[in-house]
């Protein structure tokens, strides 16, 4: 099973449509509004006036009415890149229910990169590998298609110049400038091998989340035995054993719950996001919730 570049695409109108708004009274109130304030273009509120405020910024109308002194606020100028690092370990191209790992992948991928030009953001994406692996930072709508054109690519097969997420998290941390969101699509077996100075060199000037790619088998495994096949080669396990189910729960659950921990300690946001999961949960990770006038 492999992505299509038209079914990335047509994930733009489950960003648009995202999320479904809450009530709430005022017009304004159905903006969606970026958490940040600071002196950009766009008013944002007024509050009352602080020492040290601009004072060509004191909003008088709402001074007149309230006798009190109030300032506005606005919209931050930002700039801020997307940057998507993919995992493309041998361990994603594989699933049972509904759709592959790296399928999944691909999808919340191109979620994130349709959320981060709704909001502005100049999007890029890389992965570890030795042949084409970068994507440079674009806006709009043409840098979320150079996104969602490698994801279609590199998430179609595994490929055989994989470098690992070690490779690609370093790259990361080159290219990337501080206050970037960056967001990594993983497999939790990738996460072990890589070091923790890595991970904290990321969250310390980013903002940091990891999409934790997993199949419900390898976390509910059924009482029988099950055959896997991989190539010429095939392998069955007796998951009713009491020792091999219990290596399994090693291998995937308990690895997976050992993962979030330390990349909650590690100044990492993390989510699982399994193949059976509507992969619009990343979204509520990405971007605001939007209010509906009463």
């Amino acid at each position: 099973m492999q992505p299509t570049l038209a079914e990335l695409i047509a994930l733009r109108q489950r960003v648009q449509a995202w999320p479904p708004p809450e009530r709430a009274a005022g017009a304004r109130a159905a903006q969606a509004t970026a958490p940040v304030r600071g002196r950009g273009m766009d008013y944002a509120e007024s509050r009352l006036y602080a020492q040290g405020d601009d004072a060509r910024h004191i909003d008088w109308r709402v001074t007149a009415r309230t006798g009190r002194t109030h300032t506005k606020v606005f919209h931050a100028e930002r700039d801020r890149v997307t940057l998507l690092v993919a995992d493309t370990a041998p361990s994603l191209y594989f699933g049972t229910r509904r759709c592959y790992k790296s399928v999944q992948a691909a999808r919340a991928g191109a979620l994130a990169a349709w959320a981060a030009e709704r909001s502005g953001d100049r999007i890029a994406i890389l992965r570890g590998s030795a042949g084409e692996s970068v994507r440079p930072p674009a806006g709009g709508s043409r840098g979320a298609l150079r996104a969602l054109d490698a994801l279609a690519r590199w998430y179609a097969e595994s490929p055989a110049d994989d470098a690992g997420l070690d490779h690609a998290l370093e790259h990361a941390a080159r290219v990337s400038k501080p206050g970037a969101r960056v967001l990594a699509l993983v497999d939790p077996r990738s996460v072990e091998p890589v070091a923790d100075a890595r991970w904290r060199s990321l969250s310390a000037h980013h903002d940091a989340i990891a999409v934790l790619l997993v199949d419900p088998l390898e976390l509910a495994p059924p009482l029988a035995r099950v055959a896997f096949q991989s190539g010429a080669r095939r392998v069955e396990l007796d998951l009713a054993d009491t020792g091999t189910r219990a290596h399994w729960q090693h291998a995937f659950a308990d690895r997976l719950a050992s993962a979030r921990e330390r990349l909650k300690h590690l100044g990492w946001r993390s989510l699982v996001l399994s193949t059976a999961d509507a992969p619009e949960q990343v979204l509520g990770a990405l971007l605001p919730r939007r209010r509906e006038a009463s």
